[in-house]
């Protein structure tokens, strides 16, 4: 009888187990959809006559709540032609430690003149068209109060610079959020600093500070001020058109 108990336990403690790796029977939780994070480049303006070309680098650095940091990079490349046609990628992040290339997503062609917005999407090889209409200029928000009186933005002047022998002025703001603005316990500030080409009409680097986003540096690297290859603003043979106009 001893020895049939001790055979018995053996079985169970190896049947035991063993089972547990099975898959169940039914699923124990339903789908989810993840967290998504897109940050956005350089923002380029259609303006005309002022061609270039570059690669949007932006690096990302987050602290997480045991004070170790996540840094992630991508580059995607950016152009406008004369004409204030404008070509970006969209590209995944990957860690700055590898040697591994951004996974690119989707290219948009923006095209004032034909007034189309065309994008596409790299994984389906198709690409939808929808109706552009863009200003050529930006107005910045003014200082003071903002949102109701519960953001207070304020603006400093950082002087002049050079960037990619280009004249840059740079302005940082920061923002502070009263407690509460938005579901915030305790009150928020967020600095962006800003180095524009008045000749170009865009920022050649901004850097973005914010707690819970981290820090994001995005800047404009090999740069170019010739006019683009022209093939660059056409969709990518193999894809799939839809107009949606």
């Amino acid at each position: 009888m001893k020895l049939c108990a001790l055979l018995l336990a053996a079985s169970v403690l190896l049947v035991g187990p063993l089972s547990a790796k099975n898959p169940p029977s039914e699923s124990s939780r339903g789908p989810d959809g993840g967290t998504r994070f897109r940050v956005q480049g350089i923002q380029v303006l259609p303006a005309t006559e002022r061609p270039f070309s570059g690669r949007d680098n932006i690096e990302w650095t987050r602290t997480l709540e045991d004070g170790s940091t996540v840094k992630t990079h991508l580059y995607a490349m950016v152009a406008r032609d004369s004409q204030g046609r404008i070509y970006r990628e969209h590209r995944a992040f990957v860690p700055v430690n590898t040697s591994e290339e951004s996974r690119q997503l989707d290219i948009v062609l923006l095209d004032p003149v034909a007034h189309t917005r065309t994008t596409c999407t790299v994984a389906t090889r198709r690409c939808a068209i929808t109706g552009y209409q863009a200003s050529t200029s930006f107005a910045a928000p003014p200082d003071g109060l903002l949102a109701k009186g519960t953001r207070y933005l304020s603006r400093e002047n950082l002087g002049t610079s050079v960037i990619n022998d280009l004249n840059v002025v740079g302005t940082r703001e920061t923002l502070y959020t009263s407690a509460g603005a938005i579901g915030n316990s305790q009150s928020i500030v967020a600095t962006r600093e800003f180095w524009y080409s008045p000749d170009l009409q865009i920022n050649l680097s901004v850097t973005r500070k914010e707690p819970g986003i981290g820090m994001q540096v995005l800047q404009i690297v090999d740069f170019s001020r010739s006019e683009p290859d022209p093939s660059v603003f056409k969709v990518p043979a193999g894809f799939v058109i839809r107009d949606l106009r």
